[in-house]
């Protein structure tokens, strides 16, 4: 397996869009939706590549903290991780993990804190993924409940 960070050519932002599709009909997050090449214009690529075929992706973008005092100093260096996915057979492999490592190490001189949010329907194994596996700490978290509707 291959990890690299990647230019957003028309052959990646077409790889890119056909992924996200996969992951909106997997319903797996809420209100997740997929890209369109909108999304992905002036963001960082990273790809997990295995024999020609890719993989797993993450994208994000380089921003300075506002209003995030209680973590870190107003105005720190960030990259907010906007997606990662892994295929569902290559899931549990290493390859987020991998994925994650990678853009670590390539923004570590540009940025002081990787963030992220997510909307995850199963949230005992991202947190697993992003608390346990990456060494991430949680800051906030948002919970909702719907409530009946009265007739």
């Amino acid at each position: 397996m291959e990890i690299r960070e990647s230019e957003l050519t028309e052959e990646t932002a077409g790889v890119l869009l056909a992924l996200s599709r996969d992951w909106e009909a997997e319903n797996s997050c809420y209100g997740y939706r997929a890209n369109g090449r909108e999304d992905l214009e002036g963001r960082r690529v990273f790809l997990a590549e295995d024999a020609g075929e890719t993989v797993g992706y993450l994208f994000g973008h380089g921003y300075s903290s506002r209003k995030m005092s209680s973590i870190m100093p107003e105005g720190s260096r960030c990259f907010e991780v906007e997606e990662l996915y892994v295929i569902p057979s290559r899931r549990s492999m290493g390859v987020g993990k991998a994925l994650f490592a990678f853009a670590e190490e390539t923004v570590q001189g540009e940025a002081d804190y990787i963030t992220l949010s997510t909307a995850t329907k199963n949230w005992r194994s991202i947190l697993h993924f992003y608390v346990d596996e990456v060494g991430m700490e949680l800051w906030s978290s948002r919970l909702f409940r719907k409530l009946p509707q009265q007739r």
